[in-house]
C-alpha cells in the first residue's frame, strides 16, 4: 500500500461510461473522507473506459434526493497511470478493466452492481443505497490497512 507519511491512499472507481455507478460511487467518498477528516490522506479518482458526454439524468436525480448535487460532473477516462498508482480500484461490475493494468498491490473489488441506467427511479436509489454502503465499507478497511501499515 502507499506509504501515507508521503502518499494518500488513492481509491479509483472505474466502470465503462463513468455517467452512473462510479460517479456516485465518487461522491459518496468524497462524503466519507469529509466526515472522516481524512482530506489528506485520501485522494479519490473516477473514470471510465469509454466515457459518456454526461451522467445519466436518472442518477443525477437520485443523488440529489440523497443531498449531493452532481449535475454538473463530467464523464472522464481513468488512466493508466491512475490505475497504476491506486491502492483500490473498485469497479462497478461493467468494467473492461484488465487487472494487469493495475498496479502489484493495488486491491481489486468487482462490486457487481446492476446498471442504473434506463431503470426505474425507486431501483436507482435501491442501487445508490447499495453504492454507498459499499463505500463506507471500502473506507473501514482502507483506513484499517492505513492504521496497520503507520503503526
Amino acid at each position: 500500500m502507499t506509504d501515507h507519511d508521503t502518499d494518500p491512499t488513492r481509491l479509483a472507481f472505474v466502470c465503462v461510461q463513468n455517467a452512473g455507478r462510479s460517479q456516485m460511487s465518487a461522491a459518496f467518498a468524497e462524503r466519507e473522507r469529509d466526515r472522516r477528516g481524512l482530506d489528506a490522506e485520501v485522494e479519490i479518482l473516477t473514470g471510465g473506459t469509454h466515457p459518456a458526454d454526461h451522467v445519466h439524468e436518472p442518477v443525477v436525480e437520485a443523488m440529489a434526493d440523497a443531498g449531493f448535487d452532481i449535475a454538473d460532473r463530467v464523464p472522464r477516462a481513468i488512466t493508466e497511470a491512475e490505475l497504476q498508482s491506486a491502492d483500490y480500484v473498485a469497479t462497478m461490475g461493467c468494467s473492461t478493466l484488465d487487472v494487469g493494468t493495475v498496479g502489484p498491490d493495488t486491491e481489486v473489488r468487482d462490486w457487481d452492481l446492476e446498471d442504473p441506467d434506463g431503470k426505474d427511479p425507486e431501483r436507482v436509489r435501491e442501487i445508490r443505497d447499495e453504492i454507498a454502503a459499499r463505500v463506507e465499507a471500502l473506507f473501514d478497511e482502507a483506513t484499517a490497512t492505513t492504521a496497520t501499515h503507520s503503526e
